[in-house]
């Protein structure tokens, strides 16, 4: 199916919309991505590039639970004075916002009786209000939550005790997924709209959206990102095994256009992520920006960014609702983008694109059982956030051992173009990365100068394809499925960020290890919904014992449905010291002009300084979460692994700023008012391979 804009027949708006635009507040912070648009954009003006020098820690936050390779990717609201977030342990909390003092605290594991300890990662909190009941709705791992956002007491009208299984309510017959509600809904009147992070694998659930009804927590609609037969874009997928798929789901976080009542939805891919042989078509609604009606849940228009995919690129980042002078008239847009280096932009009511998007040939895959899409879109404009490609000169070669190093690894290697398909025989280099290009920390528009602000990853890494085991070993069978992605075919990991799995006999007893896989830790997901006899075999397997006994039905079991191939965990292209594969920068920062679509500036973003202290120019690092642009002249951000936040001048790409963190931001600031001080907040968690924190760091000029 190579038609990608479908327009819903019924839905007829009003073309007025366009020249009187409703008015938005852009001192507010109520939001995830600040204002109503998510635009990360603050009309403050206290800070301005002129006094940016003088700013310092005005409070700070401890929230006193950290653990080994924890996290924080909150992004803080703001609302009558009070500041909400969570910590790494998914507590969430009020916070006096012009002091850091604590109001409240909740732990959600209060009302779920130690059912689940491990809830994956959290990037912020919603906010309702509706005459005197205000309320925080949240995710912790499964369970969609409500409390007052007065005192933190929980709200045991909504759901079952202030609680939402998101588990049930599928329109499937399975309830034991692995679900964490990590980015946090929208608000829609009286709805909350949310998605939900998934297995990678063939176990995980459909990704269909919900909205509940916020007052009492009853499910009010659901869309099928995998759609059921006879419902559109069913026949984008192999009818034999559609109904076993899952993915196809909302991670990112998504935004409301109020004024139209519409909600924009970017979600992922399917599973199995690199080998598709049994979802044969494009696969609607995977990889897809949708524009729903946010009151019904009925679709509006879609996008999809990549067919079949087979690389893993999902939409990784919520949309951000724009507004440009495009041709001599004022646009209402949406702007998505995307791991690839793209943005894709779409006048809003119609889905129409902004600038041509071009179905472009593309190389064919080679794995038996697989179908790749013959062509991907690429957008003319704006221009790409980053390089697109990975060749020969874009090898490492700082230093001649380095570059050797690199080649050594690539002897064998496809590498040339953003689309080679995994491959049976050969390793691929996969660039941009899993990571991105774009990540979940979105950009930044100003609607003042119309200009797009993005951060990206460039990085190269490596997939490297197994055929199946075929279940001559069955515990290896469950690890492959379960844990091979992360920790690799050969157990090995990927350090620092992901453990080895060797050895652990002399760690673990069966008991512990098993203890363990019910309930996660850090980084690591509770394995709870596997059965007990999955679990028993595991557990031997990585431990390291034979095993014994009648495995046959579990063996049938596991055979259902797996891939022919699969990826043998997530590696980054590195030199033995850990160095990136590719010449530098590895972080970069741009600035779009979104009425001719060109870049106006970039410059690397982060800063390794054992490569500063041998001659190297600024490199960039990694970077995980988002920018913040002011009326003040500049762009806030963290997201690097080097342990700063720093201050862009927003026209130049000038440093104007930087400050050392307790631990890596690896997260999207706040940017707010209270009693005449305009404030900055920064999460500061750590992790993604750099040491864990715990605290949120507010700066402000001097008092």
């Amino acid at each position: 199916m190579k038609s990608r804009i479908t327009l819903w027949a019924a839905i007829i708006l009003i073309s007025a919309c366009k020249s009187e635009p409703k008015e938005i507040d852009y001192t507010d912070w109520s939001y995830y991505g600040g204002p109503e648009d998510g635009s990360r954009y603050s009309a403050l003006t206290q800070i301005t590039r002129e006094n940016v020098d003088q700013l310092s820690v005005a409070w700070t936050y401890q929230t006193g639970d950290a653990t080994e390779r924890s996290q924080i990717q909150c992004q803080p609201i703001v609302k009558n004075g009070f500041l909400y977030a969570t910590t790494p342990g998914l507590d969430v909390f009020a916070l006096d916002a012009a002091s850091g003092e604590e109001i409240w605290r909740f732990d959600p594991f209060e009302i779920l009786g130690g059912e689940n300890s491990w809830a994956g990662t959290n990037r912020g909190v919603s906010y309702w209000e509706k005459g005197e009941d205000k309320r925080i709705l949240f995710g912790a791992g499964n369970w969609l939550m409500a409390v007052d956002a007065l005192t933190g007491e929980p709200i045991p009208s909504f759901g079952d005790g202030g609680k939402i299984d998101l588990r049930k309510g599928l329109d499937d017959k399975r309830e034991d997924f692995l679900i964490v509600a990590n980015a946090p809904g929208v608000v829609f009147e009286d709805l909350l709209i949310i998605g939900m992070r998934l297995s990678e694998g063939l176990d995980a659930a459909p990704g269909h959206i919900r909205a509940y009804h916020i007052p009492s927590g009853k499910m009010e609609w659901i869309f099928h990102t995998i759609p059921k037969e006879n419902e559109f874009g069913f026949d984008t997928w192999d009818p034999s095994y559609v109904s076993q798929i899952g993915g196809a789901n909302n991670w990112a976080g998504m935004v409301v256009d109020y004024q139209r009542g519409m909600v924009f939805i970017p979600t992922g891919s399917a599973t199995y992520d690199f080998w598709g042989g049994y979802r044969h078509g494009d696969n609607l609604f995977a990889n897809s920006l949708l524009a729903l009606d946010a009151k019904t849940g009925e679709r509006i228009w879609h996008f999809q960014g990549v067919h079949h995919d087979v690389w893993d690129r999902d939409f990784p980042s919520p949309p951000t609702l724009i507004r440009v002078n495009h041709d001599g008239k004022w646009i209402d847009a949406v702007a998505q983008t995307s791991k690839q280096g793209f943005t894709f932009v779409f006048d809003r009511e119609s889905g129409e694109p902004l600038w041509p998007i071009e179905e472009r040939a593309v190389p064919q895959s080679s794995l038996p059982g697989e179908k790749s899409s013959s062509t991907q879109p690429f957008p003319t404009l704006p221009e790409p956030f980053m390089n697109l490609v990975f060749e020969d000169k874009d090898i490492l070669n700082l230093k001649p051992e380095w570059e050797a190093d690199i080649r050594d690894q690539l002897q064998n290697a496809l590498y040339g173009d953003m689309w080679y398909p995994p491959n049976a025989e050969k390793p691929l280099v996969l660039f941009p990365g899993m990571d991105g290009g774009a990540e979940w920390g979105g950009a930044a528009f100003d609607p003042e100068t119309q200009t797009f602000y993005v951060n990206a990853n460039q990085i190269p890494w490596m997939i490297e394809m197994t055929p199946n085991s075929d279940f001559e070993n069955v515990g290896k069978s469950v690890y492959t499925n379960y844990c091979g992605n992360c920790h690799g075919l050969e157990r090995k990991g990927n350090l620092p960020a992901i453990p080895a799995l060797l050895n652990l006999d002399a760690k673990y007893s069966p008991d512990s290890l098993t203890a363990l896989l019910k309930k996660g830790r850090g980084a690591m997901p509770a394995f709870d919904y596997l059965s007990e006899e999955q679990r028993d075999v595991l557990v031997d397997y990585l431990l390291g014992k034979s095993q014994e006994g009648d495995k046959k039905e579990l063996e049938a079991e596991n055979a259902a449905l797996n891939p022919r191939y699969y990826m043998n965990g997530y590696k980054k292209l590195v030199t033995k010291d850990g160095l990136y594969g590719s010449n530098p920068p590895w972080g970069v920062l741009t600035a779009i002009d979104m009425q001719s679509g060109v870049r106006k500036w970039q410059v690397p973003l982060g800063e390794i300084d054992s490569l500063s202290q041998q001659g190297f120019a600024p490199t960039g690092t990694e970077n995980y979460g988002g920018p913040v642009v002011t009326a003040g002249g500049l762009l806030f951000i963290a997201a690097t692994k080097d342990e700063k936040i720093r201050a862009f001048d927003k026209e130049t790409g000038e440093l104007l700023w930087q400050a050392e963190l307790p631990a890596s931001g690896h997260a999207t600031p706040a940017m707010y008012e209270q009693n005449g001080r305009q404030f900055l907040v920064i999460a500061c968690g750590g992790g993604k391979g750099t040491k864990s924190g715990d605290s949120y760091v507010a700066f402000a000029l001097p008092d």
